[in-house]
């Protein structure tokens, strides 16, 4: 499940801006040394925090101008036209010179006297910003730069979403439309540059794996051969809102189907050519970033900026060994109590191929996860004191992308609720997607996982604009994955094969430790990993193996979800333990939820003040 439609955009989500600092008091004038200069007044909380926030908004602001399409999915509209310049050398130089400016600024700040509240924003800020800015250093961006898409986070596969009609873009008015057309524009630009960024990746020796490619190729190949009307790049002008004139409604149609015909197409194609033709031949048949040049100390940076902890390759490694060893076991109550009489290997071969367990069609499982959606709904007020403003909707993906998406994931909404959040599923190759996963899925992507933790912090007003919109992997994941456990408590695996499925997801992150970890730092091959996840767990070979190739595809990413879970599970049982009588969960999960995406050492010193403050109490 990957992370939200928002985080895909990597870069443009950092936390980065130029921002003007408070001006320094100008010098006094000369006086009689019978009137010496008085001493600056002392900092008080009030002022130090609205210099913090002045920070805050200038850099937030700064950073939107730069990163265009993080206002318009929030909504803003101010520079709806543009897709912004996150390729270029310029932007980068221009993202690290923000970040440097924000943490001088950030310096000037007395965080002593500012409020709990708001030291925990000056450490997140911090945290973040620093941890962006080691990104952003020449060892590290030679290594990223010059691989600008995958199969799994590509623009190719992004923009058609978000340009259908159906994605975060709006297509209420004309000038919607308008500023479509100039996003085409963009666009191809966009995908010119990205082929630049690749050869310069053959010149230093940089390159992505072949297996990459050749998934990019077929999502290509895919896109282009559909007809331009049949394309998602024309669903918004096949119908239109009311208002639009028919006048202009023929001029948009046709400028729609000219820039698909004459730009996009053509892009895609010089794109998958170049792929195909020139990079593919030079691209490494290992898989792994540690058989890439400087693939090691790339991981290594890339763990500890996904997990948000410093933990090593080979003790995350053991410590998923361990977890997969806990959760073997509760397939095997599961196993016994159903009455299977085969091993646990042939349990799982029964549970990925029995027809009981295929849903039928695309229109069943949907019916499957609104259902799901209102008994989850129902339970609820037990758990939370908050609920979104945001609405949610259900849909598969569509058919262009949905063979190398993972089972789920959630888009964000707009924080005025104008916008629904969106939980897709995949329906792609129906009989290897099984029933007992539904209601563990909907829990991590939709309510309370995904669509609980972003729209709550995005409807806070009172965050700084950072906390709104930002995030870690290890939180937004880790707070998905802890969703899941909760249906233990909301009764829904009391179902032996519900909580099949259940486990089956759990045991699927706990893998990805172990794969993640044998990939990039072990040399582990990709049918490797492949058979160890179908050997400790019921995933169909589908499943198994799109989870595998996103691990190839975006190292580290994967490790997020149990690190973050399990330190989310340690806190709650501090709390419980300490607490006891005092302990209400809907009070935790408000504590965990509505400050926004913290890393997990903040966020553990959050709730260890929150135990001694209801101690106290």
């Amino acid at each position: 499940m990957p992370m939200t439609r928002l985080l895909l955009l990597s870069a443009s989500l950092l936390p980065l801006a130029a921002c003007a600092t408070t001006p320094a008091v100008p010098p006094m004038p000369a006086t009689p040394l019978v009137q010496p200069v008085p001493a600056p007044p002392p900092a008080t909380a009030q002022s130090e925090h609205a210099k913090l926030f002045a920070i805050f908004t200038a850099s937030d602001e700064a950073s939107l101008k730069r990163n265009p399409l993080n206002a318009l999915f929030r909504g803003d509209m101010r520079y709806s036209d543009q897709l912004g310049d996150s390729i270029t050398d310029a932007y980068f130089t221009g993202e690290k010179a923000a970040a440097e400016h924000d943490l001088a600024a950030l310096g000037t700040v007395d965080r002593s006297v500012l409020s709990e509240t708001d030291q925990l924003a000056y450490d997140t800020f911090k945290f973040s910003t620093s941890d962006t800015l080691r990104g952003l250093q020449p060892d590290l961006l030679a290594l990223t730069k010059v691989r600008p898409m995958n199969h799994f986070y590509g623009f190719h596969t992004f923009y058609p979403t978000f340009a259908s009609g159906k994605g975060a873009a709006p297509f209420k008015t004309v000038k919607d439309y308008e500023d479509n057309l100039t996003r085409h524009h963009q666009a191809v630009v966009y995908l010119d540059r990205a082929i630049g960024r690749w050869r310069e990746g053959l010149a230093s020796g940089v390159v992505d794996t072949k297996l990459t490619v050749r998934n990019m190729i077929e999502q290509l190949d895919t896109q282009l051969k559909q007809r331009p009307e049949d394309s998602p790049y024309y669903g918004p002008v096949k119908e239109f809102p009311a208002g639009i004139s028919a006048a202009d409604q023929a001029r948009l149609r046709a400028a729609t189907r000219q820039s698909i015909v004459t730009e996009l197409y053509p892009a895609l194609t010089r794109v998958r050519d170049f792929l195909r033709d020139d990079y593919l031949p030079h691209a490494r048949d290992s898989v792994g970033l540690s058989q890439m040049k400087g693939g090691d100390q790339l991981y290594r940076y890339l763990v500890r900026s996904t997990t948000t902890l410093d933990m090593s390759p080979e003790e995350i490694h053991q410590l998923g060994l361990s977890e997969v060893a806990r959760i073997t076991d509760g397939f095997e109550k599961v196993r016994q109590e159903v009455g299977f009489k085969g091993t646990l290997a042939q349990f799982f071969d029964y549970m990925r191929t029995a027809k009981r367990f295929q849903p039928k069609s695309r229109e069943g499982l949907t019916e499957d996860y609104y259902r799901i959606g209102k008994a989850v709904e129902a339970q609820i007020p037990r758990f939370f004191s908050t609920i979104p403003k945001a609405p949610l909707v259900i849909r598969p993906y569509e058919p262009f992308r949905e063979k190398f998406e993972a089972g789920g994931s959630y888009e964000q909404g707009t924080p005025d609720g104008s916008r629904p959040g969106t939980f897709y599923f995949n329906a792609y190759d129906l009989p290897s997607r099984s029933t007992w996963e539904e209601t563990t899925l909907f829990l991590h992507e939709g309510e309370p996982g995904h669509h609980f933790q972003i729209s709550l912090a995005q409807e806070n007003k009172d965050l700084p604009e950072f906390m709104r919109f930002g995030g870690n992997t290890a939180y937004v994941e880790g707070w998905a994955l802890y969703s899941e456990t909760l249906g233990y408590e909301m009764g829904f695996y009391k179902d032996p094969y519900q909580r099949f499925g259940t486990l089956n997801d759990e045991m699927l992150r706990a893998m990805r430790l172990v794969v993640d970890t044998g990939i990039h730092s072990k040399g582990w091959t990709r049918d490797q990993a492949i058979a160890y996840m179908l050997g400790h767990s019921g995933m169909s070979r589908t499943d198994a193996t799109a989870e595998v190739e996103r691990y190839i595809a975006i190292p580290s990413q994967a490790l997020a979800y149990k690190l973050g879970a399990l330190t989310i599970q340690r806190l709650r049982h501090k709390a419980e333990t300490e607490l006891g009588p005092k302990f209400d969960i809907r009070d935790f999960h408000a504590q965990v939820l509505m400050t926004g995406a913290l890393p997990l050492t903040i966020l553990e010193q959050k709730i260890d003040r929150w135990i001694a403050e209801r101690k106290a109490a």
